[in-house]
């Protein structure tokens, strides 16, 4: 894999870190602005909300600039939110730092994506995308759990501090290693990207993401009660818990771009599968300490290995201009990170249980494969003049490099 895919993960370590880290600090956040932890809570909330609305918008605006042009100024905005959400003194002046910040994470990733796919071969590109995204993963072992301990250690200022530093590098890396990305050619406009979503196979793709991934999150936001309250852990076993899921999104993003590679649609039909099969199985196995334990961590494997296939699915279905697609793929993931958490709230509010949420996750993800399943018979009967694979700007269609790129 080429050098420049490091740049583009250690980006998706720092935005991955500082988009988890916060629910670890909200106790102290809460105690120095003055603020209730529900409170302190919308800053989750608020980040989400600003990815779904930044990364359409940002890659609009920057529509005209070369994609590593637009990198660079993403990472540089992404550290300039941090450093503001280090300084800020108040309340609300976090949120619109946390505001800014989110802008920047959703374009970088949609953009990231198709920068990645353009630095390998065709048959290469879910590996390369799944590359970018382990910086996302590893985040969740290392950079959320030590960002909490370095912000009760030091103060919560601390930990936003030294994201902002892991801004600059990942700035450097990708201004250093990322090869010149050329503009859109003329075809490919904004316009032209915006034409995409005329397509019904790109709104597919779109809903796949928000469904698919959507599960996730349903059962992972509500897991500390779930292990406290119906499994019986105590408080301090559920960091492990989060790093055991952590570990197996690791395992699982690899897995997901290899496959991936070898056979999109069916990879996507499995893995879908796999994730409805996780969580009904929580449900089941929700009373057993060490069942929990081994769910958690096939949590972590099957959510995580959507990823780089969902992202190739749709970059396949804007092949002609993937870059607004990309980007709003992203912000389906952050849809999902909303949705399906309020579904399992409305489920817990109608008193089913905090253990209600696994088998609403399950149903959520059964909804995933379906559209996924309708894509691919819609494929089969009649392909889009838009269907992949994508092919990167310096490779021609059979697969063979064209030329050295600028």
């Amino acid at each position: 894999m080429p050098i420049a895919l490091l740049a583009l993960a250690i980006g998706g370590f720092g935005i991955g870190t500082t988009e988890f880290v916060i629910s670890g600090l909200l106790p102290d956040l809460s105690s120095d602005l003055h603020v209730s932890i529900p409170t302190a809570g919308l800053l989750v909330s608020g980040y989400a909300f600003g990815v779904v609305v930044g990364a359409p918008l940002l890659t609009a605006l920057g529509s005209r600039m070369s994609r590593k042009t637009m990198l660079v100024s993403l990472m540089a905005l992404f550290t300039v939110g941090n450093l503001l959400c280090a300084l800020a003194p108040a309340y609300g002046v976090l949120m619109v730092a946390r505001l800014v910040t989110a802008f920047a994470h959703g374009a970088y990733f949609g953009i990231g994506s198709v920068v990645a796919a353009d630095l390998v071969r065709p048959e290469k590109r879910a590996g390369a995308i799944a590359m970018m995204f382990t910086g996302l993963t590893v985040a969740n072992v290392l950079g959320v759990p030590g960002g909490t301990a370095l912000g009760q250690a030091l103060g919560w200022r601390s930990t936003f501090w030294v994201v902002a530093a892991i801004g600059l590098v990942a700035l450097a890396g990708i201004a250093t290693l990322v090869p010149a990305q050329p503009r859109p050619s003329t075809g490919t406009g904004l316009r032209g990207e915006l034409s995409v979503f005329r397509h019904g196979q790109v709104w597919l793709a779109l809903a796949m993401t928000a469904l698919g991934w959507a599960p996730v999150f349903t059962v992972i936001t509500y897991v500390a009660p779930i292990a406290t309250r119906v499994t019986g852990f105590s408080s301090g076993a559920v960091p492990i818990l989060m790093v055991l899921f952590g570990v197996g999104m690791v395992a699982g993003n690899a897995v997901g771009g290899r496959l991936a590679d070898r056979a999109l649609m069916p990879s996507l039909y499995a893995i879908l599968a796999a994730v409805i099969a996780v969580s009904a199985l929580f449900f089941f196995v929700v009373h057993g300490k060490v069942a929990v334990v081994v769910v958690m961590l096939l949590l972590g494997v099957a959510g995580s290995a959507t990823i780089a296939p969902l992202q190739t699915r749709v970059l396949d279905k804007a092949a002609g201009a993937p870059t607004m697609a990309s980007a709003a793929n992203i912000a389906a993931f952050n849809l999902g990170n909303t949705v399906g958490p309020f579904l399992g709230g409305l489920a817990i509010d109608a008193g089913l249980g905090y253990a209600s949420t696994t088998w609403i996750a399950a149903l959520i993800g059964a909804a995933g494969l379906a559209v996924a399943l309708v894509s691919g018979a819609l494929d089969r009967r009649a392909p889009e003049r838009v269907s992949g694979p994508y092919v990167p700007a310096g490779v021609q269609h059979d697969g063979a490099p064209a030329g050295s790129r600028s």
